[in-house]
């Protein structure tokens, strides 16, 4: 059965950092009820998820890549995925690449993560590389793309309730806390992951898990403190009683990204060859493709071997560690691996080559009355479209594509997803086994009345 779900959305910023105990040093407690022991599997799934994002460890290799103010140290360990906002021009991790994709960049001294600095360029974004607050807990809570903050309450959703009153001992486990945006600091979603309590029952701490900057975190607070951080900046609670009506037909399982299953698994991470954009991605048509010669183990490298659908098509002589760059015309999926000094083969770089692209009607989109976009794909399937409408952008609608569209090679836009005179962005999401790639595209809404 087709579906299609219109879903309003909006802007998201990321909040400040709190300043109470960190989760490592904090009192310990027996934990509450409704905590993993007794979840529905929905509820501790999502908290698995959730660490998992909070909790990985990785160290960049090479100096340059960058965070709020700054860059993450050369041989440092950090923990939690790195903040920024990459809207369409980078790579949300968990959404448009696998976690094990990021843990490959970082392998990589000549990746997007130490090349590419979106600072500047789009607003609350960094590294090329990285999750934001609403699409940390849209992962956690198994969507196929995020809500973004304003968009996880009763306000806009079904199956979620308002939690009152609203404190340590009556919050749960999956509860999501809302904070309002006022001023320039933006609105904000945390995820409760596990209450802690005494003999007698009483609530004594409250993990909290966020994306927030510089990196996703844990914060464990003492109940008083939790209080505290709920009777600030307007904040809310929110409980999801139904998580098939609160996604709708947004579910993870209807894509192939997330890929929870992928996440979760250690990945091996190739020490001979890798991409600059990783391992296991995907590539736009004509984009450039650099593999990285790194033999960290000294074996030697003979030759650098391009194979297209198990065809090899072109074979690289080497004769030392290096940068070696091509463009791809033919969309498919490719490996690469070097031959050794030993004449032993390395382990396969993965990686896919796509087109994507759409176009809307010559006579400009109206403002009023359904309309049709048309995609064109290859090596990818059309997945989402997604609008930023309004003077400032500020409504946000996603268009699920369904197998029809697909077909048809179009997809009708309702009409009231554009309601304002002047320009719209709209967004065309494409995936594959390897991930997603966004085509955006800035247009102006006519009055054809």
């Amino acid at each position: 059965m087709f579906f299609r779900r219109i879903i309003l959305t909006t802007i998201v910023a990321i909040t400040i950092l709190i300043s109470t105990e960190s989760l490592s040093h904090a009192e310990k407690a027996t934990p509450a009820p409704a905590t993993s022991d007794e979840l529905p599997p929905w509820k501790e799934q999502a908290v698995t998820y959730a660490r998992k994002l909070s909790e990985v460890k990785w160290m960049p290799v090479a100096p340059g890549m960058p965070t709020r103010g700054g860059y993450f140290e050369e041989g440092v360990e950090y923990t939690g995925l790195p903040y920024s906002s990459v809207k369409s021009t980078g790579r949300y991790i968990g959404f448009d690449i696998y976690l094990k994709t990021f843990l490959a960049a970082l392998e990589n001294p000549d990746s997007v993560l130490y090349t590419e600095n979106l600072a500047g360029e789009i607003p609350n974004a960094e590294s090329y590389y990285g999750t934001v607050c609403s699409a940390y807990t849209s992962y956690a809570y198994q969507c196929g793309i995020w809500y973004l903050s304003w968009y996880h309450g009763p306000t806009h959703q079904q199956g979620v309730e308002l939690v009152k009153p609203a404190n340590g001992q009556t919050a749960q486990v999956g509860d999501v806390i809302f904070r309002p945006s006022r001023g320039k600091s933006g609105s904000h979603v945390q995820l409760v992951t596990e209450v802690f309590a005494n003999d007698q029952g009483v609530v004594t701490h409250v993990r909290v898990d966020e994306s927030t900057s510089p990196l996703a975190k844990a914060t464990k607070y003492s109940a008083e403190e939790f209080n505290d951080h709920l009777n600030t900046r307007g904040r809310e609670l929110y409980r999801i009683t139904d998580p098939d009506a609160w996604r709708a037909g947004n579910r993870a399982n209807s894509f192939q990204f997330p890929n929870y299953q992928e996440d979760t698994s250690t990945p091996t991470i190739n020490r001979v060859v890798l991409l600059d954009r990783g391992d296991w991605v995907a590539y736009q048509k004509d984009q450039s493709v650099r593999f990285n010669i790194l033999d960290k183990d000294d074996q030697g490298v003979k030759s650098l071997v391009i194979e297209r659908e198990g065809s090899v098509i072109e074979k690289v002589g080497v004769t030392d560690k290096g940068i070696v760059e091509r463009t791809f015309e033919q969309c498919g999926n490719y490996t690469a691996h070097c031959v050794l000094g030993d004449n032993s083969l390395s382990q396969e770089c993965e990686f896919s080559v796509c087109d994507l692209d759409f176009s809307l009607p010559t006579s400009g989109v109206p403002v009023s009355g359904a309309w049709d976009l048309d995609f064109h794909t290859s090596n990818m399937n059309a997945v989402i479209v997604y609008f930023r409408c309004g003077v400032k952008r500020e409504r946000q609608h996603t268009i699920l594509i369904s197998e029809e569209d697909r077909t048809l090679g179009k997809v009708e836009i309702p009409d009231e997803v554009v309601r304002e005179l002047g320009n719209v962005e709209v967004w065309l999401i494409g995936e594959n086994k390897y991930g997603r790639l966004k085509k955006r595209m800035m247009v102006e809404v006519k009055d054809h009345s």
